[in-house]
Formats: structure tokens, sequence, C-alpha cells
């Protein structure tokens, strides 16, 4: 009966709310990141500081390639067209980028509780129409002061930074635990925002000017906010359009993992409990390495490499293009294992931070040999953050693990703690290049990450857990249209060989 009621459905619900996610994810990202390239094409570039250092990288065997790069030195002073320009120095620039993390921090945690609360499809879309309009303001305030763009970064911060948690309480609520792999992938999605955002960043500025980057991106956004009101429920209980065999199917393996009811989270024992710092500790050395290469990437490949803009979008780009895919296999590898349970959810979890932390470290350090050999450079860094992309069954998932009922507020509260990464990175990248842009300063930088990387995974090596902790149970007000799974379904309880071809 099960097999004939689904084989009609091209993709079961769960599948279409996992695109959905995705592409939350996608558009969450395209705001975030959209600012590296756009700031290039805003600033006037301070050419006799770039010529001494794009030169480091521009000579290669006593000549000038220019294939991909400027033809010689006189061109370097020649600055594109792509709308007006602003005199902010590194230090401002600097402030510009960290100013959306300063938002996000401050939102994370209330983010989970709201989503927990008021339920995560209104809480994404509120914030995902604010962010959609304050990005298409941003242009209309850059004249006045950087400071101007400054406080509309910092308000699409406080946007965005409710996004993810309250996703990862959609994922609690919607995800079998054997399927949460492929879930984790969809939460990747902002990386693929970050490959499609640089390039079309770039190019939309090079043809239009830097203006359009935010109109066009704003624009896209919200519409995309219209769609997730309409796709997407709380909970399966609640879809108007699941069918009762695949709501039965996710209540019965969700079993009583997920609470029936609504509660505050207990902050007590969450901020008292090792396994909960071991993960809060490999999250935030994930996004340091994550938020280095996302606000200084296009940087570091336009003013030190020597690639145009719309080179250093595209190049930049490609290791997210990398994490994105492996995240994809890496969380397939994660299901099956957990499936035929070949390790423990503890020893899976411990195992992959050596590709989703130690690889990515040591690769990061091995660009320090590279010196200006750019196709190794870019090669290291599309590697590092490549195997970066088994943190989807690392840190991003180890949350559900230590709480399902309350994944959504541990994840903001990690995410606010390892959010610190997305100011501090761009600032230290600021001082460190004040007054030298050269090789010395990013091989600087670039062994910060890589320690940072090395140092959070051991920590989580030693103190992490993927069992689930006992204060993730609770006893409080029953949540709207959330019912006993084996009840309002209209079918019987089947067996485990049937729910898995649902």
């Amino acid at each position: 009966m099960i097999n004939s009621m689904c084989k009609f459905e091209i993709l079961p619900t769960r599948a279409k709310i996992g695109i959905t996610i995705f592409m939350a994810c996608f558009f969450n990202y395209m705001l975030r990141v959209n600012m590296s390239i756009n700031l290039i094409a805003m600033v006037q570039p301070n050419n006799e500081n770039n010529k001494t250092h794009i030169a480091e990288c521009l000579i290669i065997n006593g000549k000038i390639e220019s294939r991909n790069r400027s033809e010689d030195f006189s061109q370097l002073s020649i600055v594109p067209d792509y709308g007006s320009r602003y005199e902010w120095n590194s230090k401002q620039q600097g402030l510009i980028l960290a100013s959306y993390f300063w938002g996000t921090i401050l939102t994370s945690i209330p983010g989970g509780y709201l989503a927990e609360r008021f339920g995560p499809t209104k809480t994404v879309a509120i914030s995902s129409i604010i962010s959609a309009f304050a990005t298409v303001l941003t242009p209309l305030v850059a004249p006045w002061s950087w400071i101007a763009v400054i406080v509309f970064r910092f308000i699409l911060g406080l946007m965005a930074g409710v996004c993810y948690p309250a996703l990862h309480c959609m994922v609690a609520r919607w995800v079998p635990p054997n399927e949460k792999g492929k879930f984790a992938g969809a939460l990747l999605g902002g990386t693929i925002g970050t490959v499609v955002t640089w390039p079309l960043s770039g190019s939309i500025i090079q043809h239009l000017g830097w203006t359009w980057a935010f109109y066009i991106q704003g624009g896209l956004v919200f519409l995309f906010s219209c769609v997730w009101l309409i796709v997407v429920s709380d909970s399966p209980n609640t879809h108007p359009r699941i069918s009762k065999e695949e709501k039965f199917y996710i209540n019965n393996s969700l079993g009583d993992g997920v609470g029936k009811a609504k509660g505050t989270p207990p902050y007590l024992k969450i901020l008292t409990s090792i396994p909960f710092w071991a993960l809060a500790a490999l999250h935030f050395g994930n996004l340091w390495g994550l938020y280095l290469l996302l606000t200084a990437g296009p940087k570091y490949m336009s003013e030190v490499l020597g690639f145009n803009l719309g080179h250093s979008g595209l190049l930049a780009a490609l290791p997210y293009l990398a994490r994105a895919i492996s995240g994809f296999i890496f969380g397939y590898v994660g299901d099956v294992i957990r499936k035929r349970e070949v390790l423990s959810v503890t020893v899976t979890r411990k195992l992959f931070v050596t590709t989703s932390h130690f690889l990515p470290g040591i690769l990061l350090f091995t660009i320090l040999c590279a010196g200006c050999n750019v196709t190794v450079c870019v090669i290291l860094i599309t590697l590092s953050l490549g195997f970066n992309g088994s943190s989807s069954i690392t840190n991003i998932q180890n949350n559900q693990d230590l709480s399902p009922n309350f994944a959504g507020s541990i994840y903001g509260i990690i995410n606010c703690i390892g959010g610190t990464t997305g100011f501090f990175t761009p600032m230290i990248t600021g001082y460190l290049t004040a007054e030298q842009n050269g090789l010395k300063e990013w091989h600087t930088i670039f062994a910060i990450g890589a320690s940072v990387y090395i140092a959070t995974g051991i920590i989580f090596c030693i103190f992490g857990s993927g069992e689930r902790q006992p204060w993730n149970q609770i006893d409080a007000k029953p949540i709207e249209g959330v019912e006993n799974p084996a009840f309002d379904v209209g079918v019987t309880k089947v067996s485990e060989e049937e729910n898995t071809k649902v």
C-alpha cells in the first residue's frame, strides 16, 4: 500500500523541504559574501601599494603573465569605472566586513529559541525579507559614510543570525536519523551560494556597476521568501500536502528523540556540559577557516596574486564548490555508516575530524611553501575547503546528536561563539595588511588559520561525544500540531523494511 501511494510522487515532501533548506542557506550566504567582491569595486585602490605587492606574484621567471592578470604595471594605475568609489582604508574595509558578524552573534542564541518557540518557518521568512530590504538599501546609504554601510551590514547580520539555528530546528523535526547526513549536506547550500555569488557579483559589477550587485541579489532573496512561505511548514503534522504514509514514517523514525512539547532550553545544563563545549570549539575552528577565506579570499586573489575582479570572484569560489560537493559525499557516507552501525556515532564524529579540521589545517600551512606559484596556491586552498566539507558529519551534525529537542538552541549558541571569527578574521587581516600587503603578511594570516583548525580538532577528539545528553528531555506545553507519532495518520504501524521505502 505504501509503495503504491508513494510511487506517484516525484519527490517526497521531506525532499522538497530539504531543497528549500538548501536554498535558504544559498541565499543567506549570497547576502553574506557579496560584500567581499563588491567592496573591491566600491573603494579607491591604493595603486602605489598594489603595484609593489602584485609585482611579487606577477613576475614569474622574469616575465609578466598576461592571460588572466594585468598586461603590465602601467595598467595597474587604471581604475575601472564600476561606479562611485570611496576613500575607505583597509581598517575601515575590515570593519565593514566584520559588522555583519557582529549582528549574527547577537541573534544566534535568540534565533534558536524563537524557532523552537514560534516555528522555524516564520522565523526564516521574516529574517529573509528584512535582509533583502537591508541589501537593496545599502547602495543608497553608501555615499553618506562608511559608518552607514556598517549599520546596514549590522542589520543584515542581525537578521541572518537566526537563519541557521532555525534551519537546524527544522531538520530536527523533519529528518529521520538515518537521513541526517544528506540534510546536513543541504545545510551546506551556503557554500554553493558563495560559488555562485562571487562570479555573479563580479560579472554584474563589470557590466552594470556595483550598485546593481546589491539590487539584483536583494530582489532574488525577496522572491525566495515568498516561495519559502508557500512550500515549507514547521513539521510533518502541520504540512497541508504531505501524505499520511510519509508523515507516519517521519514521526515513527524520530520516535521520542524529538519531544512533543515546547520548553525553555536548559541553558545552565548546556553551558556546563563538556561535550557541548567540545562541539563549540570544533565549530569555532571550522568557522575560522571558513570565514578567513570567505571574507579575505577575494582580496588575496586580487591584491596579492594579481587576478582581475572577474577572475578573483571565480577562483575564490572554486574552493567552495569543492566543499559543497565533498559535503554531500561525506554526508552520504555518514548516513551509510550510521545505518549499517559500522561505527558508533562518537567514533564517527571524531574519525572525520581528521578530514574536516586536521587536513585543512595542514594544507593551509603548506601554502606558506607555495610562494607565488598561483596554481599551487589555488589547488591548496581548494583542497583545504574541499576536505572541510566533511564538517557535514562532524560539527554540523553533532548538535543533533547531543539534543534533538534543542538542536536549534545549541546551534545558536555555538554559532554565536563561532560567529566571532567573522569579525576577528577580517580585522586581523586588515591589521596585518595595513602597512604592507604581501606574501609575508598573508603567510602569517594562513598560519593562524591553520593553527586554529588543528587545535580545535584536538579538543573535540579528547572531549567530544556523539551520545544524546540527559538534558534533552523536556516536560512542558505540547507543541501545536505535533501529536503522538502513532496517531492521526490513518495507517497502522509498518515494518522497518517498508519504512525505508517511503
